[in-house]
């Protein structure tokens, strides 16, 4: 295990000297900023995520590295600017780990992971002088994950009203609303009663411990391997696919979900 360690500390040490040579030699890396690293730091989480999506571990593992990297880079540049250090970075994480889990690192007793999640957000509010349970959720998060979060931060305010028959009666209450402003042609109710359907129908699925990002990612996946079947049928053969009756494309599509 030492062996191990010690490994995986020379690694690290290697990639900060790395890290070094390449700000102070690289006509790239020299010239990089935080600005100028965000929208690419961006881009590797979301690699990073589709690699655990697929559970390509080899490819996890070459995301994480570009990860990593990254926050690396950041730890560098704000060495350079005298804010803070690779090892402030390391030493503050360890800290709110430690402070976060009183019940490994302290007097406090659970029994379940349920509780864990609830003391963390007890905590988390205790932080900073942090006011809101929802200041923790970014702003910049996408849309569906958004909401997800924010129904997990909000989970104690809702009480006795978080629960599965609850949630399901104020999804077909939503779905009646945005039904009744479709008939009076009202788009921009319309529109908003359609977010209100989709954050109740999160709500449900997190009831259920499904992940509506994760749900959604599959059956864009599905969808794509359908289509792109559909697409082989006709266009690879000649047809048009204007030309073909219903019953010829409902056919190729029920053969498409062979593919699932």
């Amino acid at each position: 295990m030492e062996t191990k360690r010690k490994k995986t500390v020379d690694a690290f040490v290697k990639l900060l000297d790395i890290m070094d040579e390449l700000r102070e030699k690289c006509p790239w890396d020299s010239v990089q900023t935080f600005d100028s690293l965000r929208n690419l730091t961006i881009e590797e989480a979301f690699e990073l995520s589709q690699a655990v999506f697929e559970k390509d571990m080899n490819n996890i593992k070459e995301e994480l590295g570009d990860v990593l990297l990254h926050l690396v880079f950041y730890a560098k540049l704000a060495d350079e600017e005298n804010a803070f250090d690779i090892g402030d970075v390391i030493e503050s994480l360890n800290q709110k780990l430690i402070f976060r889990h009183p019940h490994i690192f302290g007097d406090v007793k659970v029994s379940n992971a349920k509780e864990v999640e609830d003391n963390w957000e007890k905590i988390k509010l205790k932080e900073k002088g942090k006011k809101s349970m929802l200041s923790g959720v970014p702003d910049a998060l996408p849309a569906c994950i958004k909401a997800y979060r924010i129904q997990q931060k909000v989970k104690p305010l809702l009480g006795e009203y978080d629960n599965k028959e609850y949630m399901w009666s104020k999804l077909r209450e939503e779905i009646d609303e945005f039904s009744k402003e479709i008939d009076n042609l009202n788009k921009e109710k319309a529109e908003e009663e359609f977010g209100d359907i989709l954050f109740a129908l999160i709500n449900v699925a997190r009831q259920y411990d499904i992940h509506p990002e994760d749900a959604l990612e599959k059956t864009n996946r599905k969808m794509i391997k359908r289509f792109n079947y559909f697409e082989q049928e006709t266009r690879g053969k000649g047809l048009n696919i204007k030309e073909l009756s219903n019953e010829e494309k409902e056919r190729i599509w029920e053969n498409s979900k062979k593919l699932d």
